[in-house]
């Protein structure tokens, strides 16, 4: 099945547009413009990876700042004033690493240094979720964009050049599954304060 396929089944068919779904799976993320998309893109491309491994859909390519799971349909206008009442400045995302991780099977693009920005809010969000009743689990943040995922063996990974995301939005995303592919959706979009 080609990727295109694939996008073509997350889209709903009448059936689904029928019967919304109960629960959502629900993620606050950095979302690329079309041109920072096909860079990011580009770094997956430049990999020595083999065959089998699924190079990530240049569609689905983002920096997830903070993983809710599934919450219940009638809540997401909770997640929607959450997102709202965020004020954070723009801020520039600096990837400089290739990274494999065994356990996922992926290997990502890395930001190393983490921007004092990104952390206050990175620690903001979580602690309004959790304040609203999400029980997130929030471990080190990790800025990342996964490029590749079924990397069962680490690959020799290329220096990374650095590559500089300016972040002007952060959105509200949901996931689904298609086959063996999961489908995001943008749900909202709020712009970050300028510089």
């Amino acid at each position: 099945m080609s990727a295109g396929d694939d996008r073509r089944d997350c889209a709903p068919g009448p059936a689904d547009a029928a019967a919304a779904p109960r629960t959502i799976r629900a993620f606050y993320a950095f979302w690329p413009l079309p041109g920072m998309a096909a860079a990011l893109a580009s770094l997956g491309e430049a990999l020595p990876l083999e065959s089998s491994v699924r190079l990530q859909d240049v569609d689905q390519l983002h920096m997830t700042i903070a993983f809710v799971g599934d919450v219940d349909a009638q809540r997401l206008d909770v997640l929607r004033d959450v997102g709202r009442r965020q004020r954070v400045g723009a801020m520039r995302l600096e990837f400089d690493a290739y990274e494999y991780w065994p356990k996922p099977e992926v290997v990502v693009a890395a930001a190393r240094d983490v921007p004092l920005p990104l952390v206050e809010f990175w620690e903001t969000l979580h602690r309004e979720l959790a304040a609203q009743g999400f029980a997130l689990t929030p471990k080190r943040l990790r800025p990342h964009v996964t490029l590749a995922r079924k990397v069962a063996q680490a690959p020799m990974l290329p220096p990374l050049l650095r590559l500089t995301w300016p972040a002007r939005s952060f959105s509200l995303v949901s996931s689904a599954r298609a086959g063996t592919r999961s489908c995001y959706t943008v749900l909202e979009t709020w712009p970050l304060l300028d510089e």
